[in-house]
Formats: structure tokens, sequence, C-alpha cells
């Protein structure tokens, strides 16, 4: 062993830790302050450039940041997206899973969660961060796999658990809520998401459109599971 090697060893465990010895500030890439001014300069620029044309000098020069700072938080531009996407999807989600009051009638809260939820998947920033995900997911499996279990996953799961309390109470007869639940939140965006995610369907939703599919949704969806 190389006299360096068994200095080394000898080091005391005690010794102080790296955020102490600079003064008191938090290790690399964990300050919330210094992710915050990042994620709030790439959204300036994403907003602006859009994904594609937007990069991470942009993002390092909108947010006052070296590049070298940028990438200790961020490994690259898709998970930095992903990451100001997360933010949005996460207060969708809870606003959502809010609607589904069990002390509510049924059918009138399952046509609020509808509605709701139909609003939101077409808002354009969510069509762009589910082609950007779907976009990198081969390579990038992590991304996608975060995407959908954070995002429609967790959705399906609370909307499972409401579903869970009605055929408790009887009015529904549900074998397999989970199942019946992501059945609803396919009905409750046939002819509306997939045109806009692939660009087929340009203009916004509106609200004839929208009331048409979810009143569709929810007479389909009581026809089947309406004990």
């Amino acid at each position: 062993m190389s006299r360096l090697k068994s200095l080394q060893k000898d080091e005391p465990e005690s010794r102080e830790p790296s955020d102490l010895r600079r003064g008191g500030r938090p290790p690399a890439g964990t300050d919330p302050l210094k992710r915050r001014q990042i994620l709030d300069g790439a959204g300036r620029v994403f907003s602006t450039l859009g994904f594609d044309a937007a990069s991470m000098s942009d993002v390092a020069r909108e947010a006052q940041v070296s590049k070298a700072t940028l990438y200790v938080y961020f490994q690259d531009k898709e998970h930095l997206f992903t990451a100001i996407c997360a933010e949005r999807r996460d207060r969708n989600i809870a606003d959502l899973i809010e609607i589904l009051d069990t002390a509510r009638p049924l059918e009138e809260t399952l046509v609020a969660f509808g509605t709701e939820m139909l609003q939101r998947i077409s808002q354009p920033y969510v069509l762009a961060a589910h082609r950007v995900v779907i976009g990198v997911a081969e390579r990038m499996p992590d991304v996608g796999s975060e995407f959908f279990n954070a995002g429609a996953m967790r959705l399906v799961e609370a909307f499972a658990h409401f579903l869970e309390h009605h055929v408790a109470q009887g009015t529904l007869k549900i074998d397999d809520s989970v199942l019946a639940s992501a059945q609803f939140l396919e009905l409750s965006q046939a002819t509306v998401f997939r045109p806009r995610l692939y660009g087929v369907t340009k203009e916004p939703v509106s609200d004839d459109e929208i009331r048409k599919v979810i009143g569709s949704a929810v007479r389909v969806f009581l026809a089947a599971y309406r004990r």
C-alpha cells in the first residue's frame, strides 16, 4: 500500500462534512433555491423557444448559472424539461383528486372529474410533455417510467379508490377497480386527446366537445357498472 493510501486510510472518521467545510452551503446539486432558479429560467426558455430549439446554453444564460452548475442539477435537456412538467403534472393531479368527493352524487362527480381531466390533458404544455417523453422513452426508460407512474398511474389508482367506495356502498358493481378506472379515463379522452397529441387537430378543445365526450363516457361507464 502506498504512503498516500495509508494516510487516506488512517484519516479520522469524524472529519468535518463537506457542506460545513464550505461554510454551511448545501452539497452540490441539492440547493433548492438554485434548483428553483434553474427551473424558472428553463421554463421561460422552453415557453419561448420550444423544446427542440432550446439548448442547455440558453437555459444557463436565462437562469444566470454556469453550464457546469446546470449539469450538476440536470444531466440533460430531457430530464430538465420533464422536471418542469412534473411540477405542473403533480398540481393537476392533486386538483383532480380533490374532485373525487364521495359525499357528492356519483354521476355528478363523474361528470366534474371527467370534464376537468379532459380540459387539463388538452393543454399545449401537457401535449408537449407527452411528445417529449414518447420521443425519449426508448433510450431513457427512467424518464418514461417516472412520467407514467407519477402521472397516469397515480390518477388511475386514485380514481380506483373512489370507485371502490361506491362498490362498498352498493352503487356500483365492479370486479376490477383499476381496470374500470382506466376504462373511464380512456373513454373521457376519446376523439380529443390523441388527435391533438399527434398534431392532427390543432384547435383547442371546445366546451361543446367536452360536454359531448364526457356525457357519453359517463353514460357508457354507468351502463356497464351501475348496480
